[in-house]
């Protein structure tokens, strides 16, 4: 059966639980560690098929988006996407893509990436091309280092410019993320001289240690860093072991690049130290400017299980409290143990 069109596709955000800068490379990139987590605030898109092989991106837009900054460029991400499959395949077929922008632009939490990844995947299948998903993943990487990560489907520990990606397994944990109204130009933050350039490489296994309770992992000098949380190796993902309060902000490392988005811009730290007080942990996500916190439902303890062993239905998140101030978006994010559309792509 010939599909004619997919609805309601996700694009999932992303938030970075750690992100150091080990190091540079001759052309200038910079390399990185970083754990990646999906979360459950997405875009959406619908996708129809064409047989002309014309490609339009269409804006699902209200007021209230433009109101609150949402504003699409005319050649974004997804239709670069669209047209580099269309080119690398040879597909003579083409697309109306239809983008309901949720995620808040200038974020740091991968949205335009994510978009980019989810469009891959859906017109993968809408044009029945059959690409497996280590093909996909390769096309990703010349469209953005963390668009990759998004077609990877699992939650993974990074490296590199963002192409070496190991999957690692994270409790499904509470965030509450938010996002002053500021943005924030990426290559500020990696020439601002506030930033760290060197912090010390680490091995998973090495963060791994770090989840029974070890501090002497070399990732980080900072008073108020903790051992990690992920666990030791086990198949073909790393599995959890640890309390959820290492797996978030109280847990290994910092982001190296908090410190220079906070110089350009005092709304981040406004916006941590407002997390802080009222969840006792923030950190920025990416290169900012949105910062999240890691939400107890049961504060000091981890995730209770029953006498099966299984994890309980979680109850409904709680809501943001109600003095974030005007002109700040968030909300609170459950995080994904995988994509959703893992399963479109082999």
């Amino acid at each position: 059966m010939t599909l004619r069109a997919l609805h309601d596709v996700p694009a999932p955000a992303k938030l970075n639980l750690f992100l150091h800068v080990v190091g540079r490379r001759d052309d200038g990139y910079h390399l990185l560690q970083s754990l990646f987590v999906l979360i459950d605030w997405a875009d959406r898109l619908h996708f129809e098929r064409r047989e002309d092989g014309g490609l339009f991106r269409h804006d699902l837009r209200t007021d209230a988006d433009t109101d609150a900054g949402i504003v699409l460029p005319a050649d974004d991400l997804c239709l670069r996407a669209a047209r580099a499959l269309q080119g690398a395949s040879g597909c003579t077929l083409g697309a109306d893509i239809h983008l309901d922008k949720r995620l808040p632009a200038g974020a740091g939490m991968g949205g335009g990436s994510s978009d980019a990844a989810s469009t891959l995947l859906a017109l993968n299948r809408l044009w029945g091309l059959g690409w497996p998903r280590a093909r996909l993943a390769a096309l990703a990487l010349e469209l953005g280092a963390d668009v990759p990560f998004f077609v990877g489907g699992e939650n993974a520990f990074v490296e590199g410019i963002g192409e070496r990606l190991t999957p690692v397994t994270v409790p499904e944990l509470t965030y509450a993320v938010i996002k002053p109204p500021a943005a924030i130009e990426t290559r500020s933050i990696f020439t601002h001289p506030l930033l760290r350039r060197d912090t010390a490489a680490v091995a998973l296994p090495a963060i791994l240690a770090g989840s029974s309770g070890g501090r002497d992992s070399g990732a980080s000098s900072d008073p108020g860093d903790t051992g990690s949380g992920v666990a030791p190796a086990c198949g073909p993902a790393h599995e959890a072991s640890a309390s959820a309060r290492a797996w978030a902000t109280e847990g290994f490392g910092r982001n190296d690049l908090q410190l220079p988005a906070e110089d350009r811009c005092p709304e981040v730290a406004e916006a941590a130290r407002w997390l802080q007080a009222r969840f006792g942990n923030s950190r920025m996500t990416g290169s900012g400017s949105a910062v999240f916190a890691r939400v107890s439902l049961n504060p000091g303890t981890a995730v209770p299980r029953d006498n099966h062993g299984a994890t309980p239905a979680p109850a409904a998140p709680p809501e943001l409290p109600a003095d974030l101030p005007a002109g700040w978006v968030g909300r609170m994010c459950k995080g994904l143990a995988r994509h959703p559309l893992v399963h479109w792509a082999g």
